[in-house]
This record gives C-alpha cells, structure tokens and sequence, in this order.
C-alpha cells in the first residue's frame, strides 16, 4: 500500500523549490470542486427521489406497485454499476493526462444525460423504448459520477495547505448533503406548486431540468481552474520516466523485446488490487445505509407506513442539513488524530445503530423518524468527512485517481447501488424491516474488518520506515 504524502506543493520552477499555491487560488479550486461535486450529486439523487415516487408507474407499469418500485430501483442500481466504468476511464486519463480536464468532462456528461431525462417521453407515449433510454441515460450518470468523485476529490486534497487535507477533502463530501437537500428542495416545491395530476403528468420532470446548470459549472472550471500541483509535479517526473522508459523500449528493440507502456490501472490492478478492494469494503456499509435512508426508507414510510409524502421528504431534507456540519467537523478532527481512528468510530456506530434504528422507524412517527435518520446520519458523516483525504493517501500522485476511484466506485455497486433495491426485497420476504437492519449490520462488519487490516498494515509501514531511519542517517558518515 502507498501512502502519499499528505502535503501539497506546486510544481517547482527549473532550480527552483516548490512554491505553495496562493491562498486565494486554493480557496477558488476548493470552492469550484465542492460545487461540482454538489451540482453532480443532485442530477444523482434525484433520479433516486424519482424512482421512490414516480418512474416505477411511468416508465415501468405493471398491476403490482412492488414490481413497478422494483424495476424502478433496479434502474437506480444501473447508475452504480456503471460508475466503476466511469471511475476507469477518468482515473486512466486523470492520472496521464490531469484532474480538471475530467472533472470538466464529467459535468458534460451527467448535464446532457439529466436534462435528456427531463425531456424524455414516458411508456404510454413511445412503448418499451421509454424504460431502455431511462436505463441507457440513468447508465451515462453513473458513468459521470464515476468519473467525477476522483476528479473533484483530488483537485481539493492535492491544493490542500499541511495539515488541512481532510478538512479540503470533506468540502467535496459535502456535495452530498448538499445534492440530498436540493434535490429534496426542488421535489418539495415541485410537489407545492403542482397537483397530483400535474405532479405525475410533468411536475416530476422540471427538477432534472436544472441539470443544464451543470453544464455551465463544466465551462467555468475549464476556463478559470487551474491544475492541481501535485498533478503537475507528478506530471514532470513521469514525463522524466518515460523519457527514460522509452530509451530502455528502443534499446529492449534491438534486442527484439518490447516494453510495455505505463498504465496506472494496469499497476492498480497488479500491485494494490488489496488496497483497492480494502477501500470498498470499509466504504460500502457507509453507502448502503446511505441510499436506504434517503431513498429506500422514502419508498418504506410512504408505501408500507402509509406516511405523508412531504413530510417524509422534509424529515430527509432537515437531517442532510445537519451533515453540513457534521462532515467538516469529522474531517478536522481527523487531521488531529488520524483517518483511521474517525473512521472506525463511524462504523461501529453503523452496526448498533442499525436496529434502533428501525425500529424508531417502524413507529410511523415523524419524529422519530428523524431522531432515527438523524443518528444514523451522525455515524455516516463521521465515516464520511475524512474518507476522501484516507482514500487519497492510499495511493501515490501517479495512480491516485485510478486507485481511489476504484475503490470508492466498488463501494458504491456493493453498498449503495444495490441498497434500495435489497431493502424492498427484504421488506418483502421476510416481512419485517429488521431483516434490512441484518443487512447494514453484515455490511458494517466487512467494514471493520477491512479498516482492521488498513490499519494493521499502516503500523507495518511506520515500523518499517522507523527501522530503516537509523540505517539512512548512518550511510553519510
């Protein structure tokens, strides 16, 4: 496992030692990253909040409500599995060729795949040819938030000043809660303005229309954004070492041999698929109960608790405002103590919290409801905030963006793209919400015991370093 360093430093002039970006510079790509992330997690949750309330009837109808929700969640699910695929193709071209050109691309991406949605004719007007577009555009989404996490994760944690990468990095994990509220804003108001009839004829609609804003953030960042230093500086020495390497291949040549070009995924895979796979496990608890409060318990209260629809909405609403406090505050005190010990803590508060939970739930009160949600969503927060800067100093400079995409994109199909889907599954099978309790709980010990070897091996890295130390500093003499 390669832990990077956790400073930052711009690319040095030729002679020259690095120079650390300008304040103001590192404020501007921090908000710039934190905006993106935002703008990119509402076009995702609100397809989520949609398929809870209206996709299943328009694009999947059937004589059974749980078979319309389960095709709509099983739609949802598509986005995560495809967002591994985006994670590939960005961390390869982010780590060769920069952040920002594939952050900007992601935006591209997932604003003509939301408005697409907007626009897009239901069964009753074009037949099955309505649920296979849904599927190929909610496809580009995932590929685009795939694609971005990386991107807007790295531009922040490599422009962070010593000491305050988590606190940099948790400015993009607050996009979430930011997405979850607005998304929730814009369906609350949609629902406040409109009727039934007119909510489920085109009111549902007009939130993926804002998506098109998104393609304007994608032109500010390529305008106004720089790239990240230690991009730039990774960057130099790679170009040192292919120089180096292509001098090898042509003598290889000769010889009749042939050397193979770098690939930061082929290194990934071949040398820290461990690492990788680590990083998902300890994530995928986080992402899973995740997706069940905000959309799986939406679908639960409203169709089997027979609870208010907007009140349901605005309990989410009010709880994700609290993870704009709650995520920062975890990522600061990470910077103090360490990812791995924040980490933990979140986890384990995953696992006992996941039975009160619901049973919190199941009393169809709205306010314990939120008591339920809102602890849930303390113990989240904290696995959250410093979990962009931990997956960051897994990897070094040249494959960070393939590394930690991948692992958080594994993540993201074990946990949460599956999450909503599993939880109606359960509900139905088994009749109580408690064997849904038994799935975050199975989730939150794979957690566990994934941070268990993260951090037996980061003591076995320390040890080896401290040992070799003394060794170093006697050589000069």
């Amino acid at each position: 496992m390669d832990t990077a360093s956790s400073d930052s430093a711009a690319t040095p002039p030729p002679g020259g030692s690095p120079q650390p970006p300008r304040q103001n510079n590192r404020r501007k790509v921090a908000a710039a990253a934190a905006a993106a992330s935002a703008v990119e997690w509402y076009d995702y949750f609100i397809f989520g909040i949609a398929a809870a309330l209206v996709l299943g009837g328009k694009f999947f109808p059937s004589s059974s409500p749980v078979a319309e929700v389960l095709s709509s969640f099983a739609t949802f699910a598509v986005g995560f599995l495809a967002r591994p695929i985006g994670g590939i193709i960005a961390g390869q071209l982010g780590d060769k060729r920069g952040r920002k050109p594939m952050l900007v691309m992601a935006l591209t991406v997932m604003g003509l795949a939301t408005t697409a949605i907007a626009l897009l004719p239901g069964y009753d007007q074009i037949g099955v040819a309505a649920p296979i577009a849904l599927v190929l555009l909610r496809v580009l989404q995932g590929v685009a938030v795939g694609a971005q996490w990386g991107g807007a994760m790295l531009m922040a944690t490599e422009y962070a000043p010593e000491g305050k990468r988590g606190l940099y990095g948790s400015l993009v994990q607050l996009g979430v809660p930011i997405g979850v509220v607005t998304a929730n804003v814009a369906f609350l108001l949609t629902e406040a303005l409109t009727d039934d009839a007119a909510f489920g004829a085109w009111g549902w609609r007009v939130p993926f229309g804002v998506g098109v804003l998104v393609l304007l953030l994608a032109w500010y960042i390529h305008a106004r954004v720089e790239e990240t230093p230690e991009f730039r500086e990774a960057e130099r020495a790679l170009a040192e070492r292919e120089r180096a390497e292509r001098e090898q291949k042509e003598a290889l040549k000769k010889g009749g041999a042939a050397a193979k070009a770098r690939s930061p995924l082929r290194t990934i895979l071949k040398e820290h698929l461990g690492t990788v796979l680590l990083a998902g496990g300890s994530f995928a608890v986080n992402t899973a109960t995740f997706y069940i409060i905000i959309t799986g318990v939406l679908d639960y209260t409203t169709r089997d608790l027979h609870m208010e629809r907007g009140s349901v909405l605005m309990v989410s609403l009010l709880v994700s405002l609290t993870q704009l406090v709650l995520i920062p505050a975890a990522a600061a005190v990470s910077d103090r103590l360490g990812r791995l010990p924040v980490y933990t803590a979140g986890a384990l508060g995953i696992f006992l919290w996941a039975v009160p939970m619901f049973l919190l739930i199941d009393t169809k009160s709205l306010w314990l409801l939120g008591l339920g949600t809102f602890v849930t969503s303390c113990f989240l927060s904290i696995m959250y905030g410093p979990q962009a800067a931990l997956f960051a100093e897994l990897f070094t400079a040249e494959m960070r963006y393939t590394g930690a995409s991948l692992g958080y994109q594994f993540a993201a199909v074990v946990g949460g793209g599956l999450a909503p889907f599993m939880m109606v599954l359960l509900l139905e099978v088994s009749g109580t919400s408690m064997a849904v309790s038994g799935y975050i709980m199975g989730l939150a010990l794979v957690a566990l015991a994934s941070i268990a070897v993260l951090h037996k091996r980061a003591r076995a890295r320390e040890a080896s370093a401290a040992a070799a130390r003394p060794e170093a500093e006697a050589e000069p003499a």
